[in-house]
């Protein structure tokens, strides 16, 4: 069972440091729409390598089992998935924004223009 997080407790949790936010978008879609500040990049693609201790990809961010995990994505598709491959990975404390950040976007909640501080980003 993967649970929804709701923009409003999102937006309260990530404020006062209680959750590691991840987004799986696709880097591109980053640049043209910004993404949720302090949330961290993860392409949908590595997140299994990433949150894997085992794995020689591994990203020290991932705290441990009890860590409490939002993961994102545009519209909820993508990280509906990716929260259940964490929790299959033994993640215990995994939810997703069930409306993604287009839904967050819509809530007026802030937004980072990562495009603005991208070194990838041509200008």
């Amino acid at each position: 069972c993967i649970r929804d997080s709701n923009q409003s407790s999102c937006f309260t949790d990530e404020q006062k440091g209680e959750v590691t936010l991840i987004d799986v978008r696709d880097i591109r879609e980053l640049w043209k729409e910004g993404t949720i500040k302090d949330a961290i990049h993860i392409p949908r693609g590595m997140l299994e390598f990433w949150a894997d201790p085992a794995s020689p990809y591994y990203r020290d961010f991932f705290d441990g089992e009890d860590q409490r995990i939002i993961v994102f994505c545009a519209g909820g598709g993508r990280s509906v998935y990716a929260a259940l491959a964490l929790q299959n990975m033994g993640y215990r404390n995994v939810a997703h924004i069930a409306d993604g950040f287009r839904g967050w976007k819509e809530s007026d909640h802030p937004i980072e223009d990562v495009a603005a501080t991208s070194r990838w980003v041509r200008r």
